[in-house]
């Protein structure tokens, strides 16, 4: 009998901005702010000190890095007031929202130092993405690529990592959470693939589980680390690129099929979602997924 292996559906949302080298001068700071995507910030040479809302400040040397998770409001700033400090940063998002929780559970918002493996493999990850991008033998797609190889290496060694030291640790919600936390997930999934002209809200995916919007939104963020208004909002992104990119629709046709009022407030809120507006965001289809250069896009930290 032959052997049969099936070969599982892979669908990866790789979506990295904001990324650069940088070195600054004694007193440097950069304006409070907040992203919905991972931020990674590996230090090079000298201290940098990250602010985050709610938490202590933390001061950080070369080969430390700290990963603030989706949603923090914080600051960075250079420890020192004489001395230059060089740091490479860089946003990314992704779709397995199994990883995000663990990336928020376990690592993200505080500083990892030089000797964890954790802080080695996001340094090398932010180095090699850098020497790709100075990398002038590469065309626009090589280097998309290159880059998209190195941040789904990275996340699989985060899981490993992960994965590894979770082993003896005891889960902070139970089974029956988890569980409702999935179904959640699952509805909310079902009702974006399904919400041609049919709006709904995360009271209806609750009404549905019969449980209380409270519960269901506790719950969710107690097991995934993230809202589910951020999950869905991610989740809507996503749709709407997808039908952005079809020539056939009009963004007044994106804009119904993703449930909102105005072609106003969905162009309000894709340009939170990316920074750019639909039309623009058609305009730059063929350079999709690539990371935005600061002309390109704006000044990120």
């Amino acid at each position: 009998m032959k052997k049969f292996i099936s070969i599982p559906v892979v669908e990866s949302g790789i979506y990295v901005f904001g990324g650069h080298m940088h070195t600054v001068q004694g007193g440097w700071s950069f304006f409070e702010q907040e992203h919905q995507a991972f931020e990674l910030m590996c230090i090079l040479k000298g201290e940098q000190t990250t602010e985050i809302k709610g938490l202590a400040p933390m001061t950080y040397g070369p080969g430390s890095i700290i990963i603030i998770s989706p949603g923090s409001i914080h600051t960075n700033r250079n420890a020192s007031k004489t001395e230059s400090l060089t740091y490479i940063c860089f946003h990314f998002n992704f779709e397995s929202l199994h990883l995000k929780s663990a990336i928020i559970t376990d690592i993200a918002n505080t500083v990892i130092t030089s000797e964890n493996p954790i802080a080695k493999a996001s340094m090398q990850t932010a180095l090699d993405i850098i020497k790709f991008s100075k990398n002038v033998s590469l065309d626009k797609e090589q280097t998309n690529l290159k880059i998209q190889i190195t941040i789904l290496t990275y996340l699989y060694k985060l899981s490993g990592i992960i994965n590894d030291s979770s082993k003896e640790k005891h889960a902070h919600f139970t089974e029956r959470e988890a569980k409702a936390a999935r179904n959640m997930a699952t509805l909310i999934e079902e009702s974006i693939e399904n919400i041609e002209n049919i709006p709904f809200s995360f009271g209806d995916i609750c009404k549905q589980m019969g449980i209380s919007n409270g519960y269901g939104h506790r719950t969710f963020k107690k097991v995934y680390g993230v809202t589910p208004l951020h999950f869905i909002e991610e989740k809507k992104f996503r749709k709407a690129k997808l039908f952005l990119e079809c020539a056939e629709y009009s963004v007044e046709d994106v804009a119904l099929m993703l449930g909102s009022s105005t072609i106003s407030n969905f162009s309000k809120q894709f340009k939170k979602w990316s920074g750019i507006t639909p039309n623009n965001y058609r305009k730059q289809i063929n350079r999709r997924r690539t990371v935005r250069s600061v002309s390109q896009s704006g000044y990120f930290e």
